[in-house]
Formats: C-alpha cells, structure tokens, sequence
C-alpha cells in the first residue's frame, strides 16, 4: 500500500546564502496492507521528515513514494488532496483546527467530506469521542479551549473517523493515561484487522512492541554526507 523507492530529501537555506543540506538518501520501504511498520532512530535522523514526505508536506528530491496508486513525489496538488480525503490519514502530535468549530464537526470532517448523511458521520464522531472519553458537555465546544491530553485524543478520533487505506500516527499515545492509552491501541488493532497500512513514529515501547509488525531504522537512510 505504501512503496517508498530510493527517497531524497534535501534542504535549502535561503537565508544562509542558498547551501543545500541532503537529510535523507537512500530510503525505501514498503508497508503493506494489514501492517503496521514503526520508524526509530534518534532524534534528528529524519523520522517526522519521512513522515511528512509520504504525506506530502514536504517535496522529495528524488525518488518514488507510492500510496496506492499515486506517487506522493510527482503528484498534482488536486491528486494530495483527493489522496487525503479518501486514502492517507495522518494523526501528528498538535491538533490543528479553524477556531469556533464544534468538536464534533471538527472529528466528523473527513466523513463530512466525502459526502455521507451528516448524521451518519457525526455519530461515527460521537462513538469515537465516547471511546475515547471525551464528555458529550464538550462536544458542542471548540476543542481549541481543551486541555493538551484532551485536543490528543480529538486529534485521533479525527483521524480514525475514516477508515483510511493507509494511517501516519505520530506519537499516537504520547501523554495518554492508562485507559486512553488502551483506547488507541485498540483502534490501532481494529485498523490492521480491516486492513489499513499503518507507518508511524512510537517512542513508547510498549505500544511499539504491541502494535508494530516491523520497525525502521531510518538512521540508515541518512546521506553520508549529512551524517
């Protein structure tokens, strides 16, 4: 589901006369269907950077980057985003969000997007808030006024509202307690079982241990150049 080929990645500071630093060279992988695949290696050596070229936030300097039948590396702006709405989920580490929108309307969104009754996709919304505990006297509240652990757990319930072909989790359990913690591992789980392929970034062991088939160093996709 995702084919990463011989990826590169550099960057240019404008602001330092044009010098172009190489961050990444080299890297390939594949996540299949079904598969959970963990990126480590140190902080710095390009894992968020990955994640964000795969997401396509970020332009590759070389290579090919597959997810389903699109290349991320040469594709039209309009292919990301319908590449977005219906194949690649991502959940990073900060909720971003417009202000004043309902929680509720903020984790129903993708579904809201893709066209389905509104009441459909804002009861999807509502299990996934209930799961993950988040009290119904918020939901009609901006989550822009929540708590750090709070706007996490709307981050994920946005980011499971659809089910995705292939998931980005960042950090997905990252200042959780127990019992949340346990929530996101589980919906982590029921994506595998349905088939999604996942590709994240877990520092915390236990999770990685439970959940990821795999894991990448990406340490070794560093140009020896930037090392």
């Amino acid at each position: 589901m995702i084919r990463i080929e011989n990826l590169s990645k550099s960057f240019t500071l404008h602001n330092q006369g044009g010098a172009v630093i190489p961050v990444m060279g080299g890297a390939s992988l594949t996540v299949n269907s079904g598969e959970c695949v963990g990126l480590t290696g140190q902080s710095g050596a390009g894992k968020s950077t990955l994640m964000r070229m795969v997401y396509g936030n970020y332009l590759t300097a070389g290579g090919r980057l597959m997810v389903g039948d699109t290349d991320v590396a040469t594709a039209e702006p309009r292919q990301i985003i319908a590449l977005r709405r219906h194949t690649l989920g991502y959940v990073s580490q900060f909720l971003r969000v417009v202000p004043r929108v309902p929680t509720l309307d903020v984790v129903a969104a993708p579904l809201l997007a893709l066209g389905p009754p509104a009441d459909q996709a804002r009861d999807r919304a509502a299990q996934l808030l209930q799961r993950l505990n988040i009290p119904d006297r918020l939901w009609t509240l901006s989550p822009t006024t929540f708590s750090g652990g709070e706007q996490q757990r709307v981050n994920i319930a946005r980011g499971f509202a659809h089910a995705y072909p292939a998931l980005l989790l960042d950090e997905p359990t990252a200042s959780l307690d127990a019992a949340n913690r346990e929530v996101v591992l589980t919906l982590i789980e029921e994506a595998k079982a349905r088939g999604a392929a996942i590709l994240g970034i877990f520092h915390d062991e236990g999770a990685r241990a439970r959940v990821c088939d795999r894991l990448v160093d990406v340490t070794g996709f560093t140009p020896k150049a930037a090392a």
